[in-house]
């Protein structure tokens, strides 16, 4: 329960169930690389599992983007949309299905990664709103406490007489 003006409203079951998941703060190197091997290790079972399906990793791809969005910090939130690809193209390399070479490896990563740009964008987008709502909060909160501090640091003025 919430008190707001007096008044209390119950918690919905899905906020409390959030409240409890593991709440890290990565530095932006940090969740860069947290997203990247997630993604990986998904592939490398999405191969062996699902013979490298493009709807399950694109699937797994939009949670992960949300958590690297969820777990950077508030000094490193511009990251998040920006470490996301990559590890999308980081991940994409085992299910690709390249052969002969680097050359064959690197023109099927290239193509996987613009047959599913769609689940790429979709990811992006979930990271920038996550990240973009976060800084928007924590911007209010920051002129909210500025606000209180002018409030509280202004001398009362009393009449001289």
């Amino acid at each position: 329960m919430k008190a707001t003006g007096g008044r209390t409203r119950p918690v919905p079951p899905a906020v409390l169930a959030l409240r409890r998941l593991p709440n890290p703060r990565l530095t932006g190197i940090g969740a860069g690389l947290f997203a990247a091997a997630v993604m990986f290790a998904l592939a490398c079972l999405d191969w062996l599992l699902f013979d490298g399906s493009s709807v399950v990793y694109g699937a797994l791809f939009l949670p992960v983007s949300a958590l690297t969005a969820l777990w950077v910090g508030p000094a490193d939130l511009v990251t998040a949309p920006i470490s996301v690809p990559i590890a999308f193209a980081v991940g994409v390399i085992p299910i690709s299905g390249g052969t002969g070479g680097i050359g064959g490896q690197t023109m099927a990563v290239v193509t996987a990664l613009a047959v599913h740009a769609g689940w790429l964008y979709g990811g992006t987008l979930i990271a920038g709103l996550i990240a973009t709502v976060r800084k928007v909060r924590l911007m209010r909160e920051r002129q909210r406490r500025m606000l209180l501090a002018a409030q509280t640091a202004r001398p009362s003025r009393r009449p001289r007489g």
